[in-house]
C-alpha cells in the first residue's frame, strides 16, 4: 500500500503541468496529460481495490501534519473497503469525463483549454484527498478543495455575470454547511483530543448521547451543503452554468457524493444517535420529493437532470437515515454511472443543437443521433428504477429499508420514484421523439457526436445497465449481494448496534409486493409520459396554478431572497452608508480636517519677519507675567 499516495498525487501533477504551462502546451498534449493522470490513478485504485479485497486494508501515514504538546494529527491515508469503492468511482467515471471533455471543449482557446483541464485535475485531486483521508482534518482539506474547484469550474466562463453569480452562490452556500462540519471537528478535538477515525470510533463511548447527537447534527449540516439537501440545495441547479462535463463530474463522481461518504464513514457515530438518523431520513425524503416535483416542469434539459440529482441524493440520505448504509453507498455507485451518462448525453444533444438547452425547441433527435439516443434511453431506464437496470437494485434496497423503518417513508419514496419515471421520460420524449421543433439552421447542423464523446457514453451505458448486478438482493439470489459482503467490515460495528433494535426482516412475499408496486407504478408513469410528450407541440401558453408554482421551483429562491438575501443587503447598505460613511469615515475625516485646519492657522504665525517674532515674544512674556501675577493673588 506504499504506492497509495500516487492516486491523488498524479492528478495534482496534472494540475500543475497544465496550469503552469497552459500558454505553451498544445491541446492534444493538454488532453493527454489531463486524462492520462486520471487513468493512471484509476489503474492504481484498481490495484488498491484488489489489495483490500484480499484483506489488506491499511492506514498509510505520510508525515506529521500537526504536532503540538496536546494534539497530533498525521497526514495519513486510509485504504479500506469504503474508500476503495469511492476511489474507483471517482477515477473511473472521472477519466471518462476527461476523455469526453477533450472533444466537448475543443473549441476553447489553447490557454483556456489547459486551464479547464487543470481545474478538472485539481477537482479530482481534492475529492481523492477527501475519501482517502484517515482523519476528519484531511477530509476537511479535501472538502474545502472540492468547494473551491466547484467555484472555479461553475464560473469557468467568468465574463458572464450570471454564471459568476451562480459560482458565488455555490461557494457561499457551501461555506454555511462547512461551518457545521468545522464545529463538529472542533468538538471532537475538544472532547477526545483526536480527529483520527480509528481513535474516534474506538472512544465513542466516552461521549455522552447528547454530545454524539450534537456532533452528528453538525456533521450533517456540512453534508446538506455539499450534497445539496434542504435547505442548502438551491446552489446545485444553478451550477449548470458551468460546462456540461463539469456538471457530470460534480453530480456523478465528486462533490455531491461527499456528504454521503462522510456519513457512511461516520456510521458508528450516527448509529449511536437515533435522533440524528431520524433528521437525516426526514430531510432526505423531503428533498427527494421536493426536487422531483420541481423537475416535472423544467424545460431546460440540464435543469431537469440537476433536480433529479438533488432528488436521488435525497434517496441516498433516506438510506443513511434508516440505517441502510450499504444501500446508500450502492446508490452512490449506480447513480454515478447513470447520472454521468445522462449529463454527458445531454451535452452531446446540446452540442448537436448548437448550444440550445430548451427541450421545447428539440424533438425527433433519435434519427440523427443513434448512439446518444440509445445510451440516453438506457440511463432513463436506470434512473427510473426499471429492472434489471442498475437503479432498480439500489433504489429498491433503500425503499425496502425505509419500509422496515416506516411505511410512510416508503409511500413517499415510491411517489418520488413515480415522479422520477415521469419527468425523465418526459425529457426523453420531448428530446428524442416526435417532430423537430428547432430552427432550420439547427436541423441542418444535427449530427452524431464524435467518438471521444460517444465511446464514454457507451461505456457508461453498459455500466448503467449491468452495474446493479453487484448487489442482487437475497430475495432473487442467495449470496448475490457482493457489495454488501465487501463492505461488511466497514458497517460491522453499526450492525451489532442496530441488532438490538432490529425490526423483523421482511418476508420474501412482502418484498415482491413492494417491488411490484414501485416498478408497476413507475412503468405506468413512464408509459404515460412517453405517450403524452412524444406528440408534444410547442405553444405560447404559459403555465398556471400549481404548474406555474412548480415551474418557478416553489418560489424557494424568491423566499430566500426575501428573508435572507435582501435583509442582509439592507443591513450591509446601512452599515456602508450610515455606520461607515457617516460614522467611522466622519470621525476619521473630521480628525484629519481638524488637524489640517489647526496646522494652517498655526502656520500663519511663521511669517519670517523678525520684528513680528520679537513682538510675539514680548506679548508672550507679558501674558506669562500677568498670569503668574493673577495666580499669585488668587492662590
Amino acid at each position: 500500500m506504499n504506492f497509495i499516495y500516487l492516486i491523488p498525487l498524479l492528478p495534482l501533477i496534472g494540475f500543475l503541468i497544465n496550469g503552469l504551462f497552459r500558454k505553451s502546451l498544445s491541446k492534444t498534449l493538454v488532453g493527454l496529460i489531463g486524462s492520462g493522470v486520471i487513468l493512471a490513478s484509476f489503474i492504481i485504485s484498481l490495484m488498491a481495490f484488489f489489495q483490500v479485497k484480499a484483506g489488506n486494508s491499511a492506514v498509510v501515514s505520510l508525515f506529521e501534519f500537526i504536532n503540538t504538546s496536546s494534539l497530533k494529527i498525521d497526514f495519513a491515508f486510509q485504504v479500506d473497503q469504503l474508500s476503495s469503492i469511492f476511489l474507483l468511482i471517482i477515477t473511473g467515471v472521472g477519466f471518462l469525463i476527461h476523455v469526453y471533455s477533450t472533444s466537448y471543449m475543443h473549441e476553447e482557446d489553447d490557454k483556456d483549454f489547459a486551464k479547464y483541464f487543470a481545474y478538472l485535475n485539481l477537482f479530482v485531486f481534492s475529492m481523492l484527498l477527501l475519501v482517502l483521508g484517515a482523519n476528519y482534518v484531511i477530509m476537511f482539506i479535501g472538502w474545502e478543495g472540492v468547494g473551491l474547484c466547484s467555484y472555479l469550474l461553475i464560473g469557468y466562463w467568468f465574463k458572464n455575470v450570471e454564471y459568476t453569480n451562480a459560482a458565488k452562490k455555490a461557494f457561499i452556500m457551501n461555506r454555511i454547511g462547512d461551518l457545521g462540519f468545522l464545529l463538529a471537528v472542533f468538538w471532537l478535538l475538544a472532547k477526545l483530543g483526536t480527529a483520527d477515525y480509528h481513535t474516534v470510533f474506538a472512544n465513542v463511548s466516552k461521549l455522552s448521547p447528547k454530545e454524539i447527537t450534537g456532533i452528528t447534527l453538525l456533521l450533517f449540516v456540512g453534508a446538506t451543503g455539499k450534497s445539496a439537501q434542504i435547505p442548502l440545495y438551491t446552489w446545485l441547479p444553478d451550477a449548470m452554468a458551468g460546462p456540461t462535463p463539469v456538471s457530470a463530474l460534480i453530480h456523478a463522481a465528486t462533490m455531491v457524493t461527499a456528504g454521503v461518504y462522510m456519513i457512511a464513514r461516520s456510521n458508528i457515530l450516527y448509529t449511536m444517535a437515533p435522533c440524528t438518523l431520524h433528521v437525516v431520513a426526514i430531510i432526505g425524503i423531503a428533498t427527494a420529493i421536493l426536487a422531483a416535483t420541481i423537475a416535472l416542469k423544467q424545460n431546460d434539459i440540464k435543469k431537469v437532470l440537476a433536480y433529479s440529482t438533488v432528488s436521488q441524493l435525497g434517496y441516498m440520505f433516506l438510506g443513511l437515515g434508516v440505517g441502510a448504509y450499504t444501500g446508500a453507498v450502492f446508490h452512490v455507485m449506480t447513480h454515478a454511472f447513470f447520472k454521468a451518462l445522462l449529463f454527458l448525453g445531454a451535452g452531446s444533444v446540446i452540442h448537436a443543437m448548437g448550444g440550445e438547452q430548451d427541450m421545447r425547441n428539440m424533438g425527433g433527435l433519435k434519427k440523427h443521433m443513434f448512439f446518444t439516443h440509445a445510451t440516453f434511453l438506457a440511463g432513463c431506464f436506470a434512473i427510473a428504477g426499471m429492472p434489471p437496470f442498475s437503479g432498480f437494485f439500489s433504489k429498491d434496497e433503500i425503499l425496502a429499508a425505509a419500509y422496515e423503518q416506516s411505511p410512510v417513508l416508503w409511500v413517499i419514496g415510491v411517489i418520488g420514484a413515480l415522479l422520477t419515471a415521469f419527468y425523465m421520460f418526459r425529457l426523453y420524449a420531448m428530446t428524442f421523439t416526435g417532430k423537430f421543433r428547432g430552427t432550420h439552421e439547427q436541423e441542418h447542423h444535427l449530427h452524431e457526436s464524435p467518438a471521444a464523446i460517444t465511446i464514454p457514453l457507451i461505456i457508461l451505458a453498459v455500466l448503467a445497465i449491468v452495474g446493479g448486478l453487484i448487489g442482487i438482493p437475497e430475495v432473487f439470489m442467495h449470496g448475490g449481494h457482493k457489495l454488501e459482503e465487501f463492505l461488511a467490515p466497514i458497517f460491522a460495528q453499526s450492525k451489532v448496534l442496530q441488532a438490538a433494535h432490529e425490526h423483523t426482516p421482511l418476508s420474501h412475499a412482502t418484498e415482491y409486493a413492494l417491488m411490484a408496486v414501485s416498478v408497476g407504478g413507475a412503468l405506468i408513469a413512464l408509459i404515460y409520459a412517453w405517450t403524452k410528450f412524444s406528440k408534444y407541440e410547442k405553444t405560447d401558453k404559459e403555465e398556471a396554478g400549481l404548474g406555474k408554482v412548480l415551474a418557478n421551483k416553489w418560489y424557494i429562491d424568491e423566499l430566500y431572497d426575501a428573508i435572507i438575501v435582501k435583509p442582509l443587503q439592507a443591513i450591509g447598505k446601512f452599515l456602508n452608508n450610515v455606520v461607515e460613511k457617516s460614522g467611522i469615515d466622519g470621525i476619521v475625516n473630521g480628525v484629519g480636517k481638524a488637524v489640517n485646519y489647526s496646522s494652517r492657522q498655526i502656520r500663519l504665525l511663521q511669517s519670517g519677519q523678525v520684528g513680528a517674532y520679537v513682538l510675539m515674544m514680548v506679548i508672550g512674556m507679558l501674558v506669562l507675567f500677568i498670569v503668574q501675577l493673577f495666580c499669585k493673588n488668587i492662590f
